[in-house]
């Protein structure tokens, strides 16, 4: 079972640890347990009520010189219907654009709306007492500013994809530090294929393919997403752009990442769509992989142990396949959701957490991605890439090529 496959359970186990308190580790039901009826007879006392938690989450701050900017966008391809919705009209989705910002300008922003929030929570059963409210993930701090004054030039412009079921904001801890050092980032929120995203009329979009019949087509949702990220990158690199900051972005360096099956989108769009001229996908089996000649562009994997990885995701095929400058690295004691804020979350709500710290994990994450799309869309000599640091013992270069 690939990867990709067995998100939507990991996934749910994720969000299940995140919301209830249970162990992503275990396949525990998130419905309370029946009541049990008591006598005046018994004489046992009776259970005290669990005491409500109370969850602020928060991520890490950006590591560089700028602050992150934040605006949403709602846009519509009127080339073509939602695959999953046709009743719905065109194809309609919402983008985080993160940008780079002066510091001490605009409003702290939103990890999310309320919509999206309850989506995540509806996918639950969720006890009163685990602390985690709608509310309380709107106001996830996420180091982020709507309305922040823009940094004055050209940036790269990167665009990140989510997991499986994911909605976009889980990659907002690495969105705001690419933003940091300088590149733009256009986080991505598939339509119908998460938790919720909220739309342009305030509607948030359930996930209608969550919850369908076995043998989801993963390539389709690859080719998908490869669709709906060329026609961002449409909408904000041409003339009359959808995005007011749209001259802040360098369309002649243009990166992809994304996390589980948002790697396998990235990869999809580099074959898809020859303005990405560098591309990231972390911990997710490709869908489909790619053949020699596809992909002759920059190209990191960047995962959990070999040793870890689900049977059927193997990554020597596409790494033999990969043309060009390539790095394929392992993280030592990261899980699948390392990579995304997830982790994170579960871990500042007081459940156990893997056996690297979600913090380090983060840290990790952010500074090679950064590393990788500084020398390959800046140009930016990143020794970090040549081999081992003794400043990150936990990553291992499995392949190395020049």
């Amino acid at each position: 079972m690939k990867r990709n496959r067995r998100i939507s359970a990991v996934a749910v186990l994720a969000l299940a640890a995140l919301v209830t308190g249970t162990d992503a580790g275990f396949a525990a039901t998130a419905t309370p347990a029946a009541p049990v009826a008591t006598h005046a007879s018994d004489t046992a006392p009776a259970t005290a009520p669990a005491p409500t938690r109370t969850f602020q989450g928060a991520l890490p701050a950006p590591t560089g010189p700028y602050a992150a900017g934040e605006d949403v966008l709602h846009l519509t391809d009127v080339s073509r219907p939602d695959p999953w919705v046709p009743s719905s009209g065109p194809r309609q989705l919402t983008v985080t654009m993160i940008y780079p910002a002066v510091p001490g300008t605009g409003t702290p922003a939103p990890y999310m709306t309320l919509g999206e929030a309850a989506g995540i929570l509806q996918r639950q059963h969720t006890p009163a007492n685990s602390g985690i409210t709608p509310q309380s993930l709107v106001d996830v701090t996420t180091h982020a500013y709507d309305g922040a004054r823009p940094q004055p030039g050209k940036h790269p412009l990167v665009v990140l994809s989510p997991a499986y079921e994911n909605p976009r904001m889980t990659l907002t801890a690495l969105a705001t530090d690419l933003a940091s050092h300088g590149y733009v980032v256009a986080l991505v929120g598939h339509t119908y294929e998460d938790s919720g995203e909220t739309l342009a009329d305030g509607r948030t979009s359930p996930c209608v393919i969550c919850d369908g019949p076995a043998g989801l087509d993963f390539d389709a949702v690859a080719a998908g997403r490869a669709r709906d990220e060329s026609f961002v990158i449409d909408r904000l690199t041409h003339g009359n752009a959808a995005w007011r900051l749209a001259h802040l972005i360098d369309k002649h360096e243009i990166g992809a990442a994304g996390h589980s099956l948002g790697g396998a989108a990235a990869a999809a769009t580099m074959i898809a769509d020859p303005r990405v001229r560098a591309g990231v996908n972390m911990d997710g089996s490709f869908h489909p992989d790619p053949k020699p000649g596809q992909i002759d562009r920059p190209f990191l994997m960047l995962g959990e142990p070999v040793s870890d990885q689900s049977a059927g995701n193997d990554w020597e095929q596409p790494w033999a396949a990969l043309g060009g400058y390539k790095k394929w690295l392992t993280v030592t004691g990261a899980d699948h959701f390392s990579f995304a804020d997830l982790d994170l979350l579960k871990a500042e709500a007081g459940f156990p957490a893997g056996p690297l710290s979600p913090e380090r994990a983060l840290a990790i994450t952010r500074t090679y991605v950064t590393a990788f799309f500084d020398q390959t869309l800046k140009g930016t000599n990143s020794p970090l890439l040549d081999g081992p640091s003794p400043n990150y013992p936990e990553v291992l270069f499995q392949h190395q090529s020049h």
